[in-house]
């Protein structure tokens, strides 16, 4: 019965099964979040991570039917892994060789030519939880001396039970797409403390509600406007007869618009979190905040003129993770470069093997470089300071953020194409601008600094 009901549904929403699945899942998950405020808030720790783990598992059986088990199996295999290894730097390794693995071979066996939701993609979110795991276990058996604010908070101080762990996994907040959170997080929000008002579910239904409301007219926009901006007319004769001006746009709205299927996902999911309490952050100037599982920093997102503010704004707790547990481990090496461009190249295996990926995120390092040098030259140059607060801002802005978002687009294509003959096809039709921008940008920026830096302020920087 339920079959006909979601093809129908997908037919006259113009989307496929699986996209309806997944938003009908990340929707479920508030009357998950109502059912455990009302029942289960006052439970027993075992009666809670039982119901988040079958509730975990129901989705998961809804969208991937019996591939639910490679979920199961990993779980199963790191909990037997902090059991039988103990807090050892082998523990740590073995979670991530085996997880990252796991998730590469997946992606391998299961890999098309398109954006298919498959078990793969909750699988990602699951991998990066369960070797954060093994390193919160690592830091747990360190001298608090040795850890960093970060690390105290998240460090675990004894071996969790394989209950908690698939409690703290299938948590139907978090499970099909984020965001990622603590084991500890999760043991005080089953423990009752992640609310504003001591031993009562939290007054968090309003502040739900709003990232709802949000999360929902993004994806009324993306819902509205993507059939205009399909990835598939890049490869059309059409676009190709294009102007070379109407190419660039459409790749600026093109931008724009597909994003919100990842905003809309993010804000919704965090909704949910919130509802159940585990978006609680404690009070900031007597207020008490809900952000501890923001994905998303929506404001920032659309006004920002920057490619790094779109970063900060944007799969926030991925990124936090990916800062956490690979750029700051990699202090021992002694060079932030090559941590970065570590960090870098593990996202681009996690997210998949496709060519796209790797373009795409070595293009992010390269324009990142670029505009902090960019940055740099416009804060140490008194006529460019001048000018960028000059009545003439607004229009500056204006050009900031058509450039911004053309370029921020153009790494995107890529990245949702996947393979080289496609991106390559636009990348040629373009005449490879952004590479040309950026190349030009890179290589010129020296002699800009010599020209419009003070002499006297050059060699203050290099000193320093």
């Amino acid at each position: 019965m339920a079959a006909p009901l979601l093809e129908k549904l997908s037919e006259s929403l113009g989307s496929p099964e699986p996209a309806v699945r997944l938003i009908l899942s990340i929707l479920i998950g508030y009357p998950c979040a109502l059912v455990y405020r009302r029942f289960f808030f006052h439970q027993p720790a075992t009666v809670i991570h039982l119901f988040h783990t079958f509730s975990g598992l129901a989705l998961a059986a809804f969208n991937f039917g019996s591939q639910l088990y490679h979920s199961a199996v990993c779980i199963l295999v790191q909990f037997l892994m902090l059991r039988l290894m103990g807090r050892t730097v082998t523990t740590v390794l073995s979670s991530f060789t085996f997880q990252m693995l796991y998730l590469l071979a997946g992606y391998y066996y299961t890999a098309t030519e398109e954006y298919d939701i498959k078990w793969t993609m909750p699988h990602c979110v699951l991998m990066l939880k369960l070797v954060g795991l093994s390193f919160d276990y690592y830091d747990g058996g360190k001298e608090p001396s040795q850890l960093s604010s970060e690390q105290k908070t998240a460090a675990l101080p004894s071996v969790p039970s394989l209950l908690e762990v698939c409690g703290f996994s299938y948590f139907y907040g978090g499970f099909l797409v984020g965001p990622q959170f603590t084991l500890r997080s999760y043991q005080r929000l089953v423990a009752g403390e992640l609310t504003d008002c001591p031993g009562k579910p939290p007054n968090s239904v309003v502040p739900a509600m709003k990232r709802f409301a949000l999360g929902f007219v993004c994806l009324v926009i993306y819902t509205i406007f993507s059939p205009y901006y399909p990835d598939s007319y890049y490869l059309t004769d059409e676009y190709e007869a294009q102007p070379f001006w109407y190419r660039c746009v459409f790749i600026l709205l093109w931008a724009k618009v597909i994003l919100y299927k990842y905003v809309s996902c993010w804000v919704i999911a965090e909704g949910v979190c919130i509802l159940s309490g585990l978006g609680y952050n404690g009070v900031v100037d007597g207020k008490h905040q809900w952000d501890a599982c923001a994905n998303m920093k929506v404001w920032l997102f659309e006004t920002t003129p920057l490619f790094g503010g779109t970063i900060a704004s944007f799969n926030i707790n991925t990124n936090a993770w990916a800062a956490r547990h690979v750029f700051k481990r990699l202090k021992f090496v002694g060079n932030k470069t090559l941590s970065h461009v570590t960090t870098l190249f593990f996202l681009t295996i996690w997210h998949g093997l496709h060519s796209g990926y790797i373009l795409c995120f070595s293009m992010e390092f390269f324009i990142i470089t670029v505009e902090r040098q960019a940055l740099a030259l416009v804060r140490d140059s008194p006529l460019l300071t001048k000018l960028a607060n000059s009545a003439l801002y607004p229009l500056i802005y204006v050009v900031q953020q058509f450039i911004h978002w053309l370029f921020m687009g153009y790494p995107l294509v890529p990245f949702c194409l996947f393979t080289y003959d496609k991106w390559l096809k636009v990348y040629s039709s373009v005449y490879f601008c952004g590479h040309v921008f950026f190349l030009v940008a890179f290589l010129i920026m020296p002699y800009l600094r010599k020209a419009l830096v003070p002499k006297k302020e050059r060699s203050q920087k290099k000193e320093e």
